[in-house]
């Protein structure tokens, strides 16, 4: 049985959804799969359940992601005082695709720690693996209605955000979630997989130059410097090394690693960053990122703020040891 408190939250956001004859969906820039696949299953839901509904999905679109479905490019002169959903994401200036919009409410569902974005209805939960999960038992244990497809991209949302249920924010509730999608919709989850970890062969090589070229320090501190010219080397994009980040989990060696990735078109540095003890979000949050505990992000201008950032997490990694 859903908790009452939680299908009382529930039942609230289905009704903000249903006052509304047009909604825009938004998430993070630099999408992963589950900010993409959240953002999809829920358009197809409303759209399944209020086939009279104008329901879009904005921003950018990454090629490697359409299998997931496609997004709309929309004039947002055309529209009156929308919903805007926001998901997965807690800043504002890390909403991609909303410049120009004008809204009337927001909607938040995320499982990042609250930041400057407080929904006019939120769900904010940061002991949820992902937002898909979120996404999941609303369509679940509200009226909106869900089809295999919307189920598929849930399910891959969760699976990639968790890091195949490997992470420390699956929970119990986690595989219930799942469980039920599978009973509910009879995917084929097990085939599901290589839509996520099918990579060329160019990105494997990519992989191994990572792992040859990260520097791990007398901290357990890992870090690598990816150049423009090194992502036009191996043929993939700029938000390729944040969705190989997660398979450097488990070396003995580290404790924290970071990638930093030179993004020549935003003339910034993407910075991606894991850790298995210390906490990392409020450092991340101090170089104009933030994130959960162990998995954060940020965007920086400049080698020295990289620089004064790599010395900030090898302190923390210091200080963890030393506990």
């Amino acid at each position: 049985m859903i908790p009452i408190i939680k299908k009382s939250l529930l039942n609230g956001i289905y009704k903000e959804i249903k006052k509304y004859d047009e909604i825009v969906i938004a998430r993070h820039v630099g999408p992963d799969p589950d900010a993409i696949c959240s953002q999809i299953a829920l358009r197809e839901a409303i759209k399944l359940t209020f086939p009279e509904k104008k329901v879009y999905a904005v921003g950018a679109s990454v090629a490697k992601f359409k299998k997931f479905g496609n997004l709309n490019h929309i004039n947002y002169n055309e529209l009156n005082n929308p919903l805007l959903i926001v998901l997965d994401v807690p800043n504002l200036y890390r909403v991609d695709g909303i410049e120009g919009l004008k809204y009337k409410n927001i909607l938040k569902i995320d499982h990042h720690p609250k930041e400057d974005i407080v929904g006019d209805v939120d769900w904010t939960d940061t002991e949820k693996s992902s937002t898909a999960q979120m996404i999941a038992e609303l369509v679940l244990y509200s009226k909106l209605k869900f089809n295999q497809k919307i189920a598929e991209n849930l399910f891959l949302g969760i699976v990639s955000d968790s890091e195949r249920f490997s992470l420390k924010n699956t929970t119990y509730e986690t595989f219930e979630t799942v469980k039920e999608l599978i009973k509910q919709s009879n995917i084929d989850f097990t085939s599901l997989y290589d839509s996520l970890y099918t990579r060329p062969f160019s990105e494997h090589k990519f992989i191994a130059f990572i792992t040859n070229n990260l520097v791990i320090n007398e901290h357990k501190l890992g870090y690598i410097k990816i150049s423009d010219q090194d992502l036009k080397d191996f043929n993939v994009d700029v938000a390729t090394p944040a969705n190989l980040i997660n398979g450097y989990n488990f070396i003995d060696e580290l404790l924290v690693w970071v990638f930093i990735t030179e993004d020549i078109k935003n003339d910034q540095y993407k910075i991606s960053i894991r850790s298995r003890g210390p906490v990392i979000n409020e450092i991340a949050h101090n170089y104009n990122g933030g994130g959960h505990k162990f998995a954060s992000g940020a965007r920086l201008k400049t080698m020295e703020e990289v620089d004064n950032l790599i010395k900030d997490l090898s302190k923390a990694c210091q200080d963890y040891e030393n506990k």
